[in-house]
């Protein structure tokens, strides 16, 4: 069970756990957690609500100017790009590696990329249609062959600037042409891919290619945006009609935002061990000793603002570490809350002692591990 959950938490967890142990696992992984936890909620991250009518950015932006301006140049804001719009690939027109006996190719010119695998005696060739992730670590590309939607078989990645097998493609020798190609998406894999990485695409479990904006957008978290619109141009705020992530409780958002990077309900669920769920930030989070479900502290909203860039100096998060703990050689005072123990080591960078990063095989990409803890030498990873 995870740590920092109180005595009413744990036994709903308890009965969480017995209830569903006669459910497929990867069926309730695969559930969003805000359908799954909060029925209550009209409106979900990850799926429109039957109805909904979006207005898109720049309605948005009429109002709040500063944050979608930023917003939109995050990861978030461009999880999903169109392929003809992918700055990586207008930087990089070729691009080719070799993976065993299969050469791999993708030629952007005149805002389409073509990706090309031959074995040297078997070719296939398909344009590219989506470019998903911003390129922090690596990119990934999506297209069709014979309606179906693939996941190539291989990634741009940052760090190299090249072409390498994607994270969590199979490694072993593909059996043709369309298995070294890609993966192959299952309706469930598509509807579940884009939903995360655009808005307003799933509507009833369907995909709706021609209502998705690409990328995370203000609606994504806040929801549809019509009725809010109206109500603010009518001076009619009474009932503001949009959601606001921030006034959920600590638990609450982290099943929120662990809609897409993964709650740890979603974690326990799918049964993942092991370095792999380093990736999923909420489920780490709760793996802390002081995540505490009701102290807004810990919360992801605590440290990241979701319309900036993720900040990476680590003096940064010194001021939210200190939050709660003290200050070498200082005396507690109740009234301000802050109680927990001073770090007998470092006045400063908390957060490179305290959160250590961590490589996965083939990632490409050092992952801040957000299971904060005392990390002693030598000792393996936990999970």
């Amino acid at each position: 069970m995870r740590k920092g959950l109180g005595i009413n938490q744990r036994a709903i967890g308890t009965v969480l756990v017995i209830a569903t142990s006669l459910i497929s696992p990867f069926r309730l992984a695969a559930q969003d957690a805000i359908t799954a936890n909060f029925p209550r909620f009209n409106w979900q991250p990850t799926q429109a609500p039957p109805g909904a009518r979006y207005v898109g950015d720049r309605a948005c932006a009429s109002c709040h100017p500063a944050e979608v301006a930023t917003q939109q140049l995050t990861p978030m804001g461009k999880a999903l790009e169109p392929v003809s719009q992918c700055a990586i690939l207008r930087a990089h027109p070729i691009l080719t590696t070799r993976i065993g006996h299969y050469s791999y190719r993708i030629v952007t010119r005149g805002g389409r990329s073509v990706y090309t695998v031959t074995d040297g005696v078997t070719t296939l060739s398909e344009p590219l249609e989506w470019a998903f992730g911003q390129g922090q670590a690596g990119q990934t590309y999506v297209y069709q062959h014979h309606g179906s939607y693939y996941e190539s078989r291989v990634s741009f990645f940052r760090d190299t600037q090249k072409l390498d097998l994607t994270l969590g493609a199979s490694q072993s020798q593909p059996e043709n042409i369309e298995d070294a190609a890609g993966r192959r998406m299952s309706s469930r894999d598509t509807r579940d891919c884009f939903a995360c990485h655009s808005t307003a695409c799933v509507s009833g479990n369907r995909l709706q290619p021609d209502q998705l904006m690409p990328g995370v957008t203000c609606e994504g978290c806040h929801g549809p945006g019509a009725k809010h619109v109206a109500a603010a141009r009518a001076g009619a705020l009474k009932n503001s009609h949009i959601f606001n992530p921030g006034r959920l409780d600590t638990q609450d958002l982290s099943d929120f935002c662990g809609s897409c990077h993964r709650s740890w309900q979603q974690v326990e669920m799918m049964r993942l061990q092991g370095i792999v769920d380093v990736r999923f930030q909420p489920y780490r989070l709760a793996n802390s000793r002081c995540f505490d479900a009701t102290d807004a502290r810990i919360s992801c909203l605590a440290c990241h603002n979701p319309h900036e860039q993720v900040r990476t100096d680590p003096v940064f998060y010194d001021s939210k570490c200190l939050a709660c703990h003290l200050r070498r050689g200082e005396i507690p005072q109740p009234s301000t809350h802050r109680t927990a123990p001073a770090c007998p080591v470092s006045l400063k960078d908390c957060v490179t002692c305290h959160m250590p990063k961590y490589e996965l095989p083939g990632g490409h990409y050092k992952f801040t591990d957000h299971d904060i803890r005392i990390v002693r030498a030598g000792e393996p990873y936990p999970y």
